[in-house]
Parts: C-alpha cells; sequence; structure tokens
C-alpha cells in the first residue's frame, strides 16, 4: 500500500529543520498525508504498531477521497480500517466516515442509521458512538 498510493519522504530534524517547521512536525515519527495541492489530510505523530499504522494510513487515503467529494472511494477505505483492522485505535472513526461518505453519496438515512447501530456495538465508549447517536432509527 505505501509504494502504491503514498510517495514517502524522511528527514531528520537535526540536518532538516526547515522542513520540520513547514510540516509543524513536533515529535518523532510523524506521518502527514498531502493530497497533490500539497493541503494536509491526515497526520500520524508517534509509533504506533503495525495494524494501527496502517489502519492510520488508509484512514488518511480515506479522507483525501472524502476532501476530494469521491463519496464511493472514502466509503471504501473507511471500511477497509473498520473491517480489516476492528481492533485499531481508528476504526470507530472509520466506521463513522463510513456511513457519512454512505450518506453522502445517496443522500439517504439508512447509512446514517446502520453506522450508529454499528458503533453502538462494536465501540459503546468511543466519543465517535456519541457523535452517531443523532443518527438512531
Amino acid at each position: 500500500m505505501i509504494t502504491t498510493s503514498f510517495v514517502p519522504m524522511r528527514a531528520h530534524i537535526k540536518q532538516q529543520p526547515k522542513t520540520f517547521e513547514r510540516f509543524k512536525a513536533v515529535w518523532t515519527p510523524t506521518v502527514v498525508i498531502l493530497d497533490s495541492h500539497g493541503v494536509e489530510q491526515h497526520r500520524i505523530e508517534g509509533f504506533l504498531p503495525v495494524d494501527d499504522f496502517l489502519a492510520e494510513l488508509e484512514l488518511g487515503l480515506g479522507k483525501l477521497a472524502f476532501e476530494h467529494r469521491n463519496w464511493g472511494e472514502a466509503e471504501r477505505h473507511f471500511r477497509t480500517v473498520s473491517r480489516e483492522h476492528p481492533g485499531s485505535g481508528v476504526a470507530a472513526e472509520a466506521c463513522y466516515w463510513e456511513g457519512v461518505s454512505g450518506y453522502k453519496a445517496t443522500d439517504r438515512a439508512e447509512p446514517l442509521v446502520e453506522t450508529a447501530r454499528v458503533l453502538s456495538e462494536k465501540y459503546p465508549e468511543s466519543p465517535w458512538t456519541k457523535k452517531a447517536s443523532v443518527w438512531k432509527g
């Protein structure tokens, strides 16, 4: 996924301080996902285990697609996070945005209602569940 979806760049804080300033990196490692115009869409700070890191990268791709109003692609990326990385720290957030993407794509409330149900079952203590509580049917 990394080599097909991202252009990795490495900067050393002591050797390239201007790069760190440009991206407002305050801790290492910092991963910044930018769109083709250089606008930040997602940020990952600090070390993560592999599963969580992959989930964060996929969430970043979802946010990028969402920002560009590509609802189907966004929904697919968010679904990948919630299905393939359900124990990750961003799974509930991905589930939430999956529902929002489904709503945006169809202009129908069903994806939101289903998302509220899934979040209540899988992530009852998540702040994303609280945010989706207004969608319950």
